[in-house]
């Protein structure tokens, strides 16, 4: 679906430089502070910014070649807004209706009155909430087959966040090919959602791998000075000083728990992985 190569794109004081790609099928979270690169990622997939060098395709075709009916299977979410703050839902409507050949007004209407979406007033009235449960509506109604949802459960309250993430599950059951490449600060709303996770941090891509790797098979030790002396260090994916000693990041939770048996072994959050990952040595 999407495949990235070595996207380059420099700012004054910051560089991107990283290669990831979303399978058909598949939903894909990019995790990481904020900062790290995951919104201009984002635009440089839908050429919002000009990249330095790189490859970006999508459905086969660079990004560059693509079409009027390819850009129409995309969805988006993004923290810029897609249209006037000074227009209400009801023109927004009209104006889906004439970009999108597929635009689904019922589910449309649907979606709106699922969210209590007030259809007559400007959408600047609206919370950040409410204007990102906006965007994520008129994402999924015009039959797009691939989501790029960058901090889509940003600002929302723990009842709309699950319905969001229950409408994109339901996307994914309505045809096979469809998919989702979505970004968050937050690992933790995603770790029931994603199949896999980059992680990036200051515009790299640290880390890539299956959700149920990382949850089940990664684990943070915390030993002592002399305890982490005797460590095997090829096996430690990074590790953080601490006033007891350290606290290290390991892949191979099940090797340490029978080989090193004085150590404290505790499972870790995809969260937990993310901040150890940016601030280890």
């Amino acid at each position: 679906m999407l495949e990235i190569q070595n996207l380059k794109k420099t700012y004054q004081h910051f560089t991107l430089d990283c290669s990831l790609s979303v399978k058909e099928g598949m939903i894909t979270g990019l995790v990481g502070r904020n900062g790290a690169g995951k919104t201009t990622t984002f635009k440089a997939i839908l050429g919002l910014v000009t990249k330095d060098s790189g490859t970006i395709q999508l459905f086969g075709k660079d990004i560059s070649t693509l079409q009027q009916e390819d850009r129409e299977r995309i969805g988006t979410v993004l923290p810029c807004a897609l249209f006037s703050d000074d227009l209400t839902i009801h023109a927004i409507m009209k104006v889906l209706a004439s970009l999108y050949r597929n635009f689904d007004k019922p589910y449309f209407d649907q979606l709106v009155q699922q969210f209590k979406l007030p259809m007559n007033k400007p959408v600047r009235t609206f919370s950040t909430g409410m204007k990102t449960t906006l965007s994520l509506v008129i994402a999924l109604t015009h039959k797009a087959d691939f989501l790029i949802l960058d901090e889509p459960t940003a600002g929302l309250d723990v009842v709309v966040r699950n319905a969001l993430l229950d409408l994109l599950r339901s996307f994914m059951e309505e045809n096979p090919t469809h998919s989702i490449l979505i970004s968050s600060h937050n690992a933790q709303d995603l770790e029931t959602l994603c199949d896999d996770f980059y992680m990036i941090d200051q515009g790299k891509i640290l880390l890539h791998e299956e959700t149920d790797n990382l949850l089940n098979a990664y684990a943070v030790l915390k030993v002592t000075e002399e305890q982490y002396a005797h460590l095997e260090k090829d096996l430690l994916l990074t590790s953080v000083r601490e006033p007891y000693g350290y606290q290290c990041l390991v892949k191979e939770r099940q090797f340490f728990k029978e080989n090193y048996l004085d150590i404290i072994i505790e499972r870790c959050s995809i969260n937990d992985i993310v901040a150890m990952l940016s601030k280890g040595e």
